[in-house]
């Protein structure tokens, strides 16, 4: 699949979910991203703003093997993983996966599920593959976990441990809708949901197709160390007690290349660094409490910190070259600078 026909899909993909999450073009377009990546995503906002409607939508849209847990404190590990049954007839121990076998895995409220529970998850997300009994069990491919969580209600939760975290590629907010949006809700849903309305409108070949057309995206080596330099200085920063880890920065570059090719780009920009590195790295830092200050939450901290480090990482210059690889694309076309304000400039 060429990179010009990733991005008409792709548009197809994010009109079908914006007809039933309005008003919401960017939390859509960073899902995904984060789906064509190969990540997992993490949607992390209050109640009742359309955190699980977002994620039942992007299933929807492609046709796929969907499976939902709901977490709750008493769900175990086995719920999510699959157990062995004893089958009386032949008298031998059968398989019976869990609801983690599916291409698309939606949970919701995943910090309402103990550690234990949430350590199910581990194995799934990083190596997609699930071990019961001293058997391993292949993941379906693709494999994509959605989870949510309330980041205000924490009676009853258990918050995600930081290797959990680590294994999200990104972490979204919703926010709440404009007036308008809020309006044409009560408009569209008076009589029905307009997630009954929807159907799939690409098939799982081409997820598949697509996907593979985002890794072939070109990253130029300033682009790249651009990239480091930034996750770097998350790790020496005096206001953070946690940087970010080396899965960060695969992360970061990765779903750099879904951005790209998303608008039918042949290759990576600064911008698309820039445009990730909030919602890649946020959910992977630990703020100092002197940086958490009067903000409560590590979230603003966290980035508040990325904004600085960004302004202060020199950004590649276009036709400059470091190391053994040109900042053009490979096609002559210049990377995309960004100048000492923040604007964008070719060079």
């Amino acid at each position: 699949m060429s990179l010009a026909d990733v991005r008409v899909l792709a548009d197809r993909i994010l009109a079908n979910v914006e007809s039933v999450i309005t008003g919401k073009h960017d939390a859509a377009a960073m899902a995904l991203t984060v789906l064509l990546a190969e990540g997992h995503l993490l949607i992390e906002d209050v109640p009742g703003v359309g955190k699980t409607m977002l994620a039942k939508a992007l299933a929807k849209s492609v046709h796929c093997t969907v499976n939902r847990i709901q977490f709750t404190p008493d769900l175990l590990p086995s719920d999510v993983t699959g157990v062995s049954i004893y089958n009386q007839v032949e008298r031998r121990f059968e398989f019976q996966p869990g609801a983690v076998f599916a291409n698309i895995v939606i949970g919701d409220e995943i910090n309402r599920a103990s550690p234990k529970t949430q350590s199910a998850l581990l194995e799934c997300m990083e190596e997609h593959q699930v071990s019961v009994d001293g058997v391993t069990h292949l993941l379906a491919s693709p494999f994509t976990v959605v989870a949510t969580q309330n980041p205000v209600e924490m009676e009853g939760t258990y918050a995600l441990p930081e290797a959990q975290r680590d294994r999200f590629m990104a972490r979204i907010s919703m926010g709440y809708p404009d007036a308008a949006s809020e309006l044409d809700m009560l408009h569209s849903r008076d009589l029905s949901s307009p997630l009954d309305a929807i159907d799939a409108v690409a098939t799982g070949a081409e997820l598949v197709a697509m996907m593979a057309a985002a890794r072939t995206v070109f990253v130029s080596w300033p682009v790249k160390q651009y990239a480091v330099s930034i996750v770097q200085a998350t790790r020496h920063h005096p206001e953070l007690r946690l940087g970010a880890s080396p899965r960060a920065t695969l992360h970061l570059v990765r779903a750099a290349k879904a951005r790209a090719a998303l608008e039918g780009r042949e290759f990576v920009l600064p911008d698309d660094i820039d445009a990730l590195v909030i919602p890649v790295l946020g959910h992977r830092l630990v703020p100092t409490s002197r940086a958490l200050g009067s903000r409560g939450q590590g979230a603003a901290a966290a980035s508040d910190i990325l904004e600085r480090i960004v302004r202060s990482t020199p950004v590649p210059l276009g036709g400059a070259t470091t190391g053994a690889d040109p900042a053009a694309n490979g096609n002559g076309r210049p990377a995309r600078a960004r100048s000492a304000t923040g604007a964008g400039v070719t060079g």
